[in-house]
């Protein structure tokens, strides 16, 4: 745990609030949660939470692949792992990307993925607006609604990409919160207007 808050979380300041600091953390605690009720090598789902979106130094479409080929040339890692573990890590790190629509192919994978929904319905609203305010700076207010509104029906929506892996995760539930906010769109508006000034008021 030194090894990893004090050479490996650092690296996310750099990624921006959407999938900085306070985003690996959240799915650390969720992907250990996790761990606890599926039997899961503890040690294995903390590196694995711990590096699955160091990718996002690079390309974004790619990321879930970068940040698995960072895992596994990591050389410190040898220490605690054996070279199975760290193929399964580096393996898991891979699957995790929301967007995938293979299964993942351990529990291992099954875990970060779940733990990467991040599906707290503030968080997800919020996370979206960020992303959009960082990486889409050109956009107008109306175009940023837009996209948010799009990019929520795309990955959340009832015939969205997005599927979760562990039945009775408590985010079956806030997804279905997210999804009936999705489905009134004059609810979603208010949404993203409320949090959207929020942001753009913080960022004055």
């Amino acid at each position: 745990m030194t090894f990893v808050e004090r050479q490996i979380l650092p690296r996310y300041n750099d990624f921006g609030r959407s999938h900085g600091l306070g985003h690996v953390q959240r799915v650390i605690k969720s992907s250990l949660a996790l761990a606890a009720v599926t039997g899961a090598d503890v040690n294995m789902v903390y590196v694995i939470a711990a590096y699955h979106d160091l990718g996002m130094e690079g390309p974004r479409a790619i990321h879930h692949l970068t940040s698995g080929k960072i895992l596994v040339a990591d050389q410190r890692l040898r220490k605690w792992f054996s070279a199975e573990q760290i193929k399964i890590m580096k393996e898991a790190v891979e699957d995790h990307r929301a967007s995938s629509s293979r299964v993942p192919r351990s529990i291992y994978g099954k875990i970060v993925a779940e733990a990467d929904r991040d599906l707290e319905p503030e968080v997800v609203f919020s996370r979206a607006i960020l992303f959009g305010i960082e990486n889409y700076p050109e956009k107008n207010d109306d175009e940023m609604w837009l996209r948010f509104r799009d990019h929520m029906k795309e990955k959340y929506g009832r015939a969205g990409y997005l599927r979760l892996w562990i039945p009775g995760s408590p985010n079956a539930k806030n997804l279905e919160t997210i999804r009936k906010t999705i489905d009134d769109e004059t609810a979603l508006r208010k949404v993203f207007d409320r949090i959207y000034r929020q942001i753009r008021e913080e960022d004055k």
